[in-house]
């Protein structure tokens, strides 16, 4: 049964993150500002006007490594205290302190880009050449030369940092702090609702009517607050669309894919190919569940029940350690290592509470160890979410050990096909250690269900309905939730075609996702995905060979691009190939559940 969520103080403290490997206490956190407003100040001192030449410039960005080094725990420190608990007015002034504190700091700091990009190019290769440690940053900095400001409207742009990111924080409080929901009724039960437990539980419930009764609730509840969280949406887009026209950009899609290092052939390539190919297996998928489950007809909030309900265990913590270190052990003991740290020095929040943030993440700041977001609910889908999370701390971990600050973040393109990768793998060792009928489709399903249906259609479908917005936004146009409903219902009827009854709600999932801050951030899922099935499929034929390639990969952090990363991994992103193979082999997958549930409902009931 469902259980209303505690309190954070009423939660287990083994299930919570240790913060105090970042911080020992409040007061050294309090100290630790003090520091490196002091730092800042004498760096400006010394260096502020004296970047004139290749030696000041390899000297300055040493001292700018260093405090660049000392900003991040202590963000860390006051994102990760806020995502655990919302609802605390400690975090919540915590974190909006910081968010002060860093803006005018970065402010402050902004004269050294400024100086460093008055330097003729010649003289930024020479002191590429001769401080090698910082070649990719100065070389993605003469990559912004066209598009960096005068330094005095810099220097105004990053001391508003903290108000730009204001829309991002209130949708956040708007939907943690400010939504709250009661409970609903089914022929006569009342059942608790939340956030948390509608995504976490609700969505993949086997009873219909609960199931159907849950989305009700859960969508009337999102629209009352559809007016305020689309004008912060549209807040959020017009600074953006300022930002592109003021940097000198042809359009916002090129100011947003700048920092990813591809061109918006690719963005537009995984859209257009997965909505027109990959939408009829997923139709046929839909129909399968519609069929086993004898559903009349197939609605939006019936896509995330399990195909196999009765064949869902339920997992521990303490189980799901076990099933990390079989399903990771071939990348490595080092890997491995990283693994049971994980575990046994509580770098990972497991628990269920009010106010903390729904899904998942991991934060892996330089110099410490990764930190990992998840709402336990011992579903054993959860195997397939925590082996992604682990993905980004492995590749972060390794990308750390052999980069400086400024090298080891790669593009966002890139970012998920490690994550995505662990999923891969965790999905072949289940495979490899079964033969029985019930168990394969049951693996197969979940990763279908949970690792193909997120990345390439949850997250895609984001995309898709991104895509409208921004060439709305970059026709010098607003949006509203009206009109954000319309683009949503659109873009999931031309996905699902006749498959899927778009209920009413369904229009409302644009207001559930923190993605549509973070730029064009959706899209990378699939991308990440496509890398990582084809790799997988190179570890699966060829064993260590390429998991040593694999390896490099994660080591070498952000010195390359994602097609010379992906080149590295054995994949040629250049071309459609790979993602018309990846959704080739979604439809295989498909195609097996099929089989395998006729062979299945074929064998007698014993």
């Amino acid at each position: 049964m469902v259980q209303s969520l505690p309190a954070r103080s009423d939660v287990k403290r083994e299930e919570t993150w240790n913060l105090q490997d970042l911080f020992t206490s409040e007061e050294a956190y309090q100290d630790a500002i003090v520091a490196l407003e002091k730092e800042v100040d004498a760096f400006h001192q010394q260096f502020k006007g004296q970047i004139k030449d290749a030696h000041s410039a390899e000297e300055a960005l040493k001292g700018y490594e260093s405090l660049y080094k000392m900003f991040v725990p202590l963000g860390t420190y006051a994102g990760l205290a806020y995502s655990t608990d919302q609802t605390d007015s400690d975090a919540q002034m915590r974190s909006a302190r910081f968010g002060s504190v860093s803006a005018s700091l970065s402010s402050k700091l902004s004269f050294v880009d400024s100086e460093l990009l008055e330097l003729p190019v010649e003289v930024l290769e020479e002191a590429m050449k001769n401080a090698t440690e910082f070649g990719h940053y100065l070389k993605t900095l003469i990559r912004k030369k066209p598009h960096q400001l005068h330094p005095e409207v810099e220097k105004t742009l990053a001391a508003y940092s903290s108000s730009f990111d204001g829309p991002y924080e209130l949708y956040n409080t708007t939907k943690m702090v400010d939504l709250s929901f009661e409970d609903f009724e089914v022929n006569g039960k009342k059942y608790p609702l939340s956030y948390v437990l509608f995504e976490g539980d609700w969505e993949a419930e086997t009873d219909t009517d609960v199931r159907r009764a849950a989305f009700k609730a859960f969508s009337n509840q999102l629209k009352n607050y559809q007016h305020t969280t689309a004008k912060t949406y549209d807040m959020n887009l017009q600074i953006e669309k300022t930002t592109s026209d003021l940097r000198g950009y042809d359009n916002i899609f090129d100011y947003l894919l700048f920092g990813q290092e591809v061109d918006k052939s690719l963005f537009d390539r995984q859209i257009d190919l997965i909505m027109t190919e990959l939408a009829p297996h997923m139709r046929k998928y839909a129909k399968l569940l519609q069929d086993v489950h004898g559903l009349e007809e197939m609605t939006f909030a019936d896509l995330k029940i399990p195909l196999d309900p009765s064949y869902e265990p339920k997992i521990t913590i303490e189980e799901s350690k076990k099933y990390m270190n079989d399903a990771l052990a071939i990348l490595g003991d080092d890997y491995l290592d990283m693994v049971n740290r994980s575990f046994d020095e509580r770098w990972i929040d497991f628990a269920q509470n009010k106010g903390k943030s729904t899904g998942a993440f991991c934060s892996s700041p330089y110099g410490f160890h990764p930190y990992i977001l998840i709402s336990w609910s011992s579903r054993m889908n959860e195997v397939f979410v925590l082996a992604h999370e682990l993905g980004h701390a492995g590749h972060f971990y390794n990308a750390h050990k052999n980069q400086n600050v400024f090298n080891s973040r790669p593009s966002l393109y890139f970012i998920e096909a490690p994550s995505t990768m662990n999923e891969m793998l965790m999905a072949n060792h289940l495979l490899e250690n079964s033969d029985d009928p019930k168990f394969k489709r049951w693996v197969i399903s979940s990763i279908v269900a949970r690792t193909y249906y997120h990345n390439f259609v949850t997250h895609l479908l984001e995309a898709a309905y991104q895509r409208k917005v921004y060439e709305r936004v970059d026709a010098g146009k607003n949006v509203n939730a009206g009109i954000l409903n319309e683009i949503k219902r659109g873009v999931l009827e031309e996905f699902w075609g006749d498959a899927v009854e778009i209920t009413p709600g369904a229009e409302l999932t644009w207001m559930r996702q923190p993605h549509y801050y973070m730029g064009l951030y959706p899209y990378t899922y699939s991308a990440g995905l496509t890398i990582s099935t084809q790799v997988s499929k190179r570890i699966l034929e060829e064993g260590e060979p390429a998991v040593a390639q694999w390896l490099e990969v994660l080591q070498a952090g952000g010195t390359k691009s994602p097609v010379e990363l992906a080149q590295m991994a054995g994949v040629d992103i250049t071309t459609e190939q790979p993602l018309r193979d990846t959704i080739a082999y979604i439809g295989e997958l498909i195609d097996e559940l099929v089989k395998l549930t006729k062979e299945i409902e074929a064998v007698p009931a014993k």
